[in-house]
């Protein structure tokens, strides 16, 4: 299928010019504001290429892309080489950007005591019929960036594999993490196996330089805590 001459697509700049080639040969931070948004309009118009016309934009809004983001529909529209889908495709990005921003602004909870990660992690683990073993992800500060469901068995038990929590633990970029899985017979007393788990995961966690902080065991509206009972 052949270029239409109407305008100048992204594909038609040199290799080192196309933003979506920079983009993944050198990554995100390679790109100027303008070749960014040139990616989001894909392409120019007839005297324009992606690029030039995201110059053009940010230029009349003073080089400055909060001013850019404000901009209505109707005032994206007014650029040649931008309709109706450019637009919308543009303020979508952006309101994107809006929300990740609120998002990222929201305190996050703090594990300051085993009370507050079982306060966290009881909803989880309360009255099921089943063992679950789950995973708190922790920053320096303590606070909880992500939790995962490790893994999911039966009455009698569950499975943990060990070089799951650690590689998990690695690509979460946890700085200590928070072990918790219940006992459906609402018992909190730790078994052997719970016991020997808690001490190799501990120990396979330090060649990362990670923390065991508590290992939680959830029953009947109680709970056991590895750290309080001085057995980490």
């Amino acid at each position: 299928m052949e270029e239409s001459p109407n305008h100048l697509n992204i594909k038609s700049l040199a290799e080192d010019d196309r933003p979506r080639e920079k983009f993944a040969g050198l990554g995100r931070h390679s790109l100027s504001d303008a070749e960014l948004i040139a990616i989001i309009l894909g392409s120019g118009n007839r005297h324009e290429t992606a690029v030039d016309l995201a110059r053009r934009m940010l230029a009349a809004n003073n080089n400055n892309i909060n001013e850019l983001a404000k901009l209505s529909l109707a005032e994206l529209k007014k650029f040649k080489g931008v309709g109706e889908v450019k637009a919308v495709t543009i303020a979508a990005a952006f309101e994107l950007g809006r929300r990740r921003k609120d998002s990222e602004s929201i305190e996050k909870l703090k594990i300051t005591s085993s009370f507050a990660a079982y306060e966290h992690l009881h909803k989880r683990l309360s009255d099921l019929p089943h063992e679950e073993f789950w995973i708190l992800f922790l920053n320096r500060a303590n606070q909880i960036t992500k939790e995962e469901n490790l893994s999911k068995g039966g009455v009698a038990g569950t499975v943990v594999d060990l070089r799951i929590v650690c590689r998990m633990a690695v690509e979460n970029s946890a700085s200590a993490i928070v072990m918790a899985h219940n006992h459906p017979s609402g018992q909190i007393v730790p078994s052997e196996q719970d016991k020997g788990i808690t001490k190799r995961l501990k120990e396979a966690l330090k060649l990362f330089e990670i923390t065991l902080l508590d290992h939680l065991i959830v029953g009947d509206q109680k709970y056991f805590s590895f750290s309080d009972e001085g057995q980490l």
